[in-house]
């Protein structure tokens, strides 16, 4: 059986720190599926499409790499839906690796099977986040600040955005 894992988040906007995940998941197992989830509470910049969009632009051709939504479900059963055994997930702080082991254990409590994976990016891109790239743009110079931590493809979708 293929050793399959789901990465999952918002997405809003994709990273480099989002593609270093998927890269290395990619290099972990067999295949690997990029699920955006929505979130009700939080409000996103881009569409569910256009997030898939900006994820397969800036993915490009990977093999074995499957990039999807799921709305109204817990991670762990949307991964027992796709026959993923691995939810992987990405910790940058003291304050991610706190949540993410209460996740890690309540998922466990309704999926035991599921094993979860913590990747620690490198320094370099540890503090990348979708919310702080969003908190960088608007004031005069964003551009510059900005194009560091998104891809290529990205960073031309936000400046599409804000000149709208």
């Amino acid at each position: 059986m293929p050793r399959t894992a789901v990465y999952a988040g918002s997405f809003d906007p994709p990273t480099n720190g989002h593609l270093w995940m998927i890269k290395k998941g990619l290099e972990l197992f067999d295949n690997l599926i990029v699920a955006i989830g929505s979130n009700p509470q939080k409000s996103y910049t881009f569409t569910t499409e256009e997030r898939i969009e900006l994820l397969k632009a800036s993915t490009g051709d990977l093999d074995r790499l499957t990039i999807t939504h799921f709305d109204n479900r817990y991670l762990v059963d949307y991964a027992k839906e796709e026959s993923a055994l691995f939810v992987l997930r990405g910790i940058r702080s003291s304050t991610d690796y706190e949540y993410e082991r209460l996740m890690r254990q309540i998922n466990a409590d309704m999926a035991e099977e599921i094993t979860t994976i913590f990747l620690m990016p490198p320094r370099d891109i540890a503090e990348v986040s979708s919310s702080m790239v969003k908190g960088l743009v608007g004031p005069i110079g964003w551009e510059s600040n900005i194009s560091r931590y998104v891809p290529d493809e990205v960073f031309q979708a936000l400046l599409t955005k804000t000149n709208q």
